[in-house]
């Protein structure tokens, strides 16, 4: 069984940054790709960013040019990373990672909160 543990999340001033980790039980060259998701309180989760076995990357227009996916080399090849800097308070949520590989996982979700 898959597991996806996040971690990294925690309090920031608007403005600042954070860097959010994700460590799969086995090496993510399995997983066609990984994501990031979030959910604030009284919303549906929603998709931030998508990192592809190919290495390409894609990102929601709200964190565009702000957040950063990536994923490790050679030395951990079961890590992603969602680098997240000019942060806004409507970054505010629970973060969670997420990869398929002929279905879907999800880790737990990591707290991220924005004070204005």
């Amino acid at each position: 069984q898959v597991q996806l543990v996040e971690s990294g999340g925690g309090l920031v001033q608007a403005g600042g940054s954070l860097r959010l980790s994700c460590e799969a039980s086995e090496d993510i060259v399995s997983f066609n790709f990984m994501d990031w998701y979030r959910q604030a309180p009284g919303n549906q989760r929603e998709w931030v960013t998508t990192i592809s076995s190919d290495g390409s990357t894609h990102y929601a227009n709200s964190v565009k040019g702000r957040f950063t996916i990536s994923r490790d080399n050679a030395e951990a090849k079961n890590m992603v990373y969602l680098q997240m800097n000019s942060l806004k308070a409507g970054d505010t949520a629970v973060y969670f990672c997420s990869g398929y590989a002929g279905r879907r996982y999800w880790g737990q979700g990591t707290q991220v909160t924005v004070s204005s």
